[in-house]
């Protein structure tokens, strides 16, 4: 008989012991019995007969886990926080089955533009980087051409977008240069596609995989490049165990695997802007006029808004309205001259917390009363908002005649429904497309004539120290979206400006300012860690955060910036705190917690949300 210890896939258990009348390789995949119930497993290594009695591995799978699996999940548990089981059941297992590893001639005849082939051959020369290049530049064509000349070389790609909104159009685009080498991987296909995609994967007949964060995780054997486009986009940052970062862990798969990672935007995070190299295209492929006109207000249809989609529908274009949907919590702002109420201590907004009559900082807990009038400007403070559902009915009420489509979480649900949604609008049938943060990424349509931003000013007020880089990335993300074959206008509801017009056609010099803001408080030049607390009882949390705080305290290699309650207070009948730690040394992060971590909190390495 041989015993081995195995880890339980997607579970926080610890390594267990069982064992099995022949001898297995590390990393194969079994299925055991824990409390009665049946777990996939991964056999870790071969040990020594145990004091103790163990059961039967109950069957041995036909699937197994690379070494570069193996090297990433082992990087996820330590950086990330994680048990080695929940890190490697990220990863789709490989099947038992040899593959060719011969090389394609590719059928792609895309004509580059000279600025696109200066940025390809740049690419060419580095291990990573970062392709800086604004929205209509052609971005797109030049991952075509790398994805081509790494099937030449008998290498396959993963190509990472940040949602699937993005998914329906660019699965054309590839499959018109490809084919059947390419396969959509993203969490609304059905049990049934997942299979079929994973048996084609299997086979060696994909040669690039392309979806949201998941598309990291699939069996490609011999990966050659790894695209991440629209890299500034939070949704590639995990919000549930693994809390890992799809961007920062392509980086550390390149090099693993010595693939090519190309991370692209038009407005990049100002972290990669300061650690990557920079390929930059400056100009659009296709220079089109475009119109701003800035509007002063909070977040409202406007008559002036009124009319323009009017005039603009009438002229045969189609229309985006955009609102921002960060509603968890509340912040304070004035409609009148767009003031916010920030911690004196941290330079981000503070939440407006009613129940208790104070606005509070949710990086160090300061708080102070709720201001009865703007401290700026005299006028009245509010904080509320409308939503997409109340524009679309506003709109319908205005423009009976006009066909109104609502695009974001609420209504886009499954891949079909995305997938008519997104049909309609390209091909004409909708008007008007009213939606989140879903519109800003990367969608390509060519009779976007007129784009109304609404809401600017409640993302620059937001408690968060990428406030301004936010706000201002999706004011570019958006104007973005009109104007790509025709004259264009955009329309912005703001009460600063001067903040917009100050950058416009010129993120980086944006970039460059932020970073100076940032320095020796925030990333790149800081790192942060999360520490989040759930407790049935508000007084046990409490004092299970005073405790790990004094804990960390008696390091002194880290600094403390808040402790206590987090934006939102109570989820699901849970009482919720954070504790946030900065340091210059991510060694020093990683230390600390591992040190004081018994159990009691969620580690968020490197967070991107604060609520």
């Amino acid at each position: 008989m041989h015993y081995y210890e195995v880890c339980l896939l997607g579970k926080r258990a610890p390594l267990l012991t069982y064992h099995f009348s022949k001898v297995l390789k590390p990393y194969q995949l079994v299925t055991v019995e824990v409390r009665g119930k049946e777990c996939k497993a991964s056999i870790l290594r071969r040990v020594e007969k145990p004091m103790f009695q163990t059961r039967m591995i109950q069957e041995v799978l036909p699937y197994h886990f690379y070494p570069y699996q193996i090297e990433t999940a082992h990087f996820i548990a330590t950086y990330y926080t994680s048990t080695y089981g929940e890190a490697l059941a990220l990863f789709e297992p490989f099947h038992d089955q040899p593959l060719s590893a011969d090389c394609i001639e590719s059928t792609t005849d895309l004509q580059l533009s000279s600025v696109q082939e200066q940025a390809l051959h740049a690419l060419q020369k580095v291990e990573s980087a970062l392709l800086f290049a604004p929205t209509g530049s052609g971005k797109t064509e030049i991952y075509m051409k790398l994805f081509a000349e790494a099937m030449q070389e008998g290498k396959r790609s993963i190509f990472l977008m940040p949602e699937i909104s993005l998914t329906p159009q660019m699965e054309k685009r590839l499959q018109i240069h490809f084919g059947e080498r390419v396969a959509i991987w993203h969490s609304k296909l059905t049990k049934k596609r997942k299979e079929e995609t994973l048996k084609r994967i299997y086979s060696g007949e994909v040669w690039i995989v392309a979806g949201p964060r998941s598309a990291l995780f699939l069996p490609l054997q011999s990966i050659g490049l790894i695209v991440v486009d629209e890299e500034h986009d939070d949704s590639y940052k995990a919000h549930q165990r693994p809390r890992y970062h799809a961007r920062d862990l392509a980086l550390v798969m390149g090099k693993k695997l010595g693939a090519k990672v190309v991370l692209g935007s038009a407005t990049p995070s100002a972290v990669t802007f300061a650690r990557q190299p920079v390929i930059r295209i400056k100009e659009p492929y296709v220079r089109t006029k475009k119109r701003f006109i800035f509007e002063s207000g909070g977040c409202r249809l406007t008559p002036a808004m009124f009319e323009a989609i009017e005039a603009h529908h009438r002229a045969g274009g189609q229309i985006l309205v955009f609102l921002p949907t960060r509603a968890n919590f509340k912040y304070l702002y004035c409609d009148n001259c767009g003031y916010s109420v920030e911690c004196p201590f941290c330079s981000v907004g503070m939440s407006l917390h009613r129940h208790r009559k104070v606005v509070q900082c949710h990086y160090c807990n300061y708080a102070e009363k709720i201001p009865e009038s703007c401290p700026s400007c005299g006028a009245m403070i509010r904080a509320d908002r409308i939503g997409t559902a109340e524009v679309v009915e506003q709109l319908r009420d205005h423009f009976p005649y006009m066909k109104i489509q609502q695009f974001d979480k609420d209504t886009i649900t499954t891949a079909n429904k995305l997938q008519k949604v997104l049909d309609k609008f390209a091909n004409r049938e909708t008007d008007i497309l009213v939606g989140t943060q879903m519109l800003a990424k990367g969608h390509d349509y060519a009779d976007i004539t007129l784009a109304i931003i609404l809401g600017l000013d409640y993302i620059l007020a937001l408690p968060d120290y990428r406030a301004r880089e936010r706000a201002q990335s999706l004011f570019v993300q958006l104007a973005g979206r009109a104007g790509r074959a025709r004259e264009a206008t955009v329309m912005v509801q703001t009460n600063q400006p001067e903040f917009f017009t100050e950058y416009l056609g010129d993120y980086e010099k944006f970039l460059r300012e932020e970073l100076i803001y940032r320095k020796d408080l925030y990333p790149p030049t800081m790192h942060l860690c999360r520490l989040l607390f759930a407790s049935k009882e508000e007084a046990k949390g409490l004092a299970e955060v005073e405790q790990v705080r004094v804990q960390i305290e008696q390091f002194g290699i880290v600094e403390i910036v808040g402790a206590g309650k987090a934006p939102i207070e109570k989820i699901a009948g849970k009482f919720r705190f954070n504790i946030l730690l900065r340091s210059p040394h991510r060694s020093n992060l990683l230390r600390v917690v591992k040190a004081v971590h018994r159990g009691q909190f969620e580690v968020d390495m490197d967070p991107v949300d604060f609520v």
